[in-house]
């Protein structure tokens, strides 16, 4: 990693803070570049403050056993990395790794503390992010529980396309690898192989290596729905 600039007003934390911090924000925050595959803090190291992503992608991860990994979210630029830390002993419970080159800026949990007693809006949108953040991880533990796997699989797909956006050749903008599909939908790289390949037989999407397009959403978001 590297540090890089930014210009205060992209990042969650320059978004919601009252104007006048900015200039503390500035002095006291550091923007780091991350490198595609790069990790941005790992499972187990120190909690030492929080991550506002400014630039790119990332995913959240779990490692499950010695072998597989859970993804638990992905994020985009202007979301929140290693919240999960705060509060939650002096180790990190998960991991971060960039799926893009990425740009996050970080503040010491000492600062994160003197900003949310100064800036009460920040506070409050970080209370709604929270919350927001349980309800779809109480959603994700129903889904995985209840629906079937394709079922799950095309959520994916339908969730990454939403979340990503499609670039001008309407691939999913993010490259995203069959192996993270099946650690975030809960299930096998094999599975999800066999489920794209019924899907692009089908003609709801196509797939050049780790770019996949989306065809037919519709089609999808119906398979995808919960019964």
């Amino acid at each position: 990693m590297k540090t890089e600039s930014c210009n205060l007003s992209d990042c969650f934390l320059c978004r919601f803070c009252i104007p006048e911090w900015k200039e503390v924000i500035a002095v006291k925050k550091k923007t780091l570049a991350f490198k595609k595959g790069e990790l941005i803090f790992k499972e187990g190291e120190k909690v030492m403050g929080i991550f506002f992503l400014y630039e790119g992608a990332a995913k959240v991860h779990k490692q499950w056993s010695d072998e597989k990994e859970l993804i638990l979210r992905f994020t985009s630029a202007g979301e929140i990395l290693g919240h999960r830390g705060i509060g939650a002993g002096e180790a990190y419970p998960v991991s971060a790794t960039a799926l893009t080159d990425s740009k996050a800026c970080f503040i010491t949990n000492e600062f994160l503390e003197t900003t949310l007693n100064t800036n009460h809006s920040f506070l409050y949108k970080l209370m709604q992010f929270y919350a927001e953040e349980l309800q779809k991880a109480e959603l994700r533990m129903r889904n995985l529980a209840a629906m079937e796997v394709k079922n799950r699989i095309a959520e994916t797909l339908v969730e990454l396309h939403d979340r990503f956006g499609a670039d001008r050749e309407g691939y999913i903008s993010v490259a995203i690898s069959r192996q993270d599909i099946a650690a975030y939908s809960g299930t096998t790289y094999e599975t999800v192989f066999k489920c794209m390949k019924q899907f692009t037989h089908q003609k709801m999407i196509s797939a050049t290596g780790k770019r996949i397009r989306l065809h037919d959403k519709n089609k999808l978001k119906k398979i995808s729905r919960y019964n």
